[in-house]
């Protein structure tokens, strides 16, 4: 079974992606930034912008069937070093029970007042 997961984000119909594909078992959230899709604004601190990812990616994963106890898998980027420490306590309230493998990575997002993006792999837990 394949079920595709949309924001309604305009940015998903004009670059061709879903927010989230679910195969099976298997839930795959794309890169999700902090965007606040009801109002289409972005905050602009790191920290507001890395609680509307994870608000965002925990949308996607129960319309999907699934729950944050479900990632395995997780993919931050983030556009300064500096931003370690701020992000690294939020991404603990997330996922410090969970714990799934994970990497950060300090990069240049698409737009400039992007400053978080997060990706995750979920699988149905069976027991």
């Amino acid at each position: 079974m394949r079920k595709l997961i949309s924001t309604g984000s305009p940015f998903e119909k004009t670059a061709g992606y879903s927010r989230a594909v679910v195969d099976g078992d298997w839930c795959f959230v794309s890169g999700t930034t902090g965007y606040d899709y009801a109002t289409m604004t972005m905050p602009e601190g790191v920290e507001a912008q890395t609680r509307n990812c994870l608000k965002t990616i925990a949308a996607a994963l129960q319309e999907g069937g699934f729950d944050m106890a479900d990632v395995v898998r997780a993919h931050y980027n983030i556009t300064d070093r500096d931003f370690v420490d701020v992000v690294f306590p939020i991404l603990g309230e997330a996922f410090g029970e969970i714990r799934p493998a994970a990497t950060m990575i300090v990069c240049q997002l698409n737009k400039p007042e992007m400053k978080v993006e997060i990706e995750v792999t979920a699988k149905r837990r069976t027991g």
